[in-house]
């Protein structure tokens, strides 16, 4: 039958458009499903942004309102509250993760040969770590009367119990340090793998020529990770801006005492689900991400792409 097949032309014609197309067909799943739960909502969400909206109601019940909640949103002080704390979160938690994740990594990668794999695993752990099994552990960690945290300051500093979540002032520090703390590990992960790209003889020539170790580490492994760190931080950006887990978890989603926990995420979530307003929330969504693209072109115009050193440049 396969000979008479390819004896017919038309038969022919058939099987290599079949064979033409099969590369679609493959990926169709793939597509399907994109446009299904990632399209599809998406283009949804922007054509709720200009609708006013209660899902209660059917889909029947939508009235174009045009700018009305983005007006709304931008001049609601909670919106902006949850903004400067999202900054806030986004800034205590990111900049650290990088000042420490750097020099650690350079440790980790001159000083640990034998034992770098098991080092960096387990400061890599926190990173695949449940999101939910973190947030009840520093739920118990940050406990004010029977937190290890509370009783090492009470042992080892002499120092009043810490009121961690109930406090509004104590509310921000200790969120950031759980995010700092789980993604660290995962920036000294990059800048351990972009370590081993930097070649040997940079060094060896840095060193004939005198240069100290922080000579070194300022004039060849600063910039020969500027790549990674500018692929770092703006994962630590856009991540930042959309910090929700931890934060929703640890103060019951409510944002804690004087809202000082609730995120941007947060907020637009509760003005979804709690407000009923989905037209709202989506126009806050957006214009999160008008932020998002904001903050990630100032930090590539920050890290303008320059050259990698080389063997037989000056420091």
């Amino acid at each position: 039958m396969l000979r008479i097949c390819f004896s017919d032309v038309r038969c022919v014609e058939a099987f290599m458009k079949l064979k033409q197309a099969s590369p679609y067909l493959f990926i169709s799943p793939f597509l399907v499903l994109f446009v299904i739960f990632g399209l599809f909502p998406l283009l949804f969400s922007f054509y709720l942004a200009f609708q006013s909206w209660e899902p209660t109601s059917g889909l029947g019940a939508m009235q174009w309102v045009g700018f009305s909640n983005f007006s709304f949103a931008l001049g609601d002080d909670w919106f902006w509250k949850s903004l400067g704390n999202t900054g806030w979160l986004a800034l205590a938690s990111g900049l650290p993760q990088h000042l420490v994740a750097i020099p650690l990594a350079v440790f980790i990668h001159r000083h640990l040969q034998r034992s770098r794999n098991w080092v960096i695993g387990i400061y890599f752990l926190p990173y695949i770590t449940s999101t939910v099994a973190i947030a009840i552990m520093f739920s118990s960690l940050f406990s004010t009367d029977f937190g290890l945290i509370n009783l090492g300051l009470t042992h080892i500093f002499q120092a009043a119990p810490v009121d961690w979540m109930g406090q509004a002032i104590n509310i921000k520090p200790a969120i950031a340090f759980i995010v700092f703390w789980r993604y660290v590990g995962f920036n000294a992960v990059l800048y351990l793998a972009a370590l081993q790209t930097i070649p040997n003889d940079l060094y060896e020539a840095a060193i004939l020529d005198g240069a100290s170790t922080w000579d070194q580490f300022w004039h060849i492994t600063l910039p020969s990770l500027k790549p990674m760190i500018y692929f770092g931080v703006t994962l630590s950006v856009i991540g930042g801006l959309q910090l929700f887990e931890e934060p929703f978890i640890l103060t019951g989603g409510r944002g804690g005492s004087d809202q000082a926990g609730m995120t941007t995420a947060m907020y637009l979530y509760r003005m979804a689900f709690d407000f009923n307003d989905f037209g709202a929330a989506s126009a806050m969504s957006w214009l999160l991400f008008l932020i998002v693209v904001l903050l990630t072109w100032l930090t590539n115009r920050a890290f303008h792409p320059g050259r990698q050193l080389k063997k037989g440049d000056s420091l």
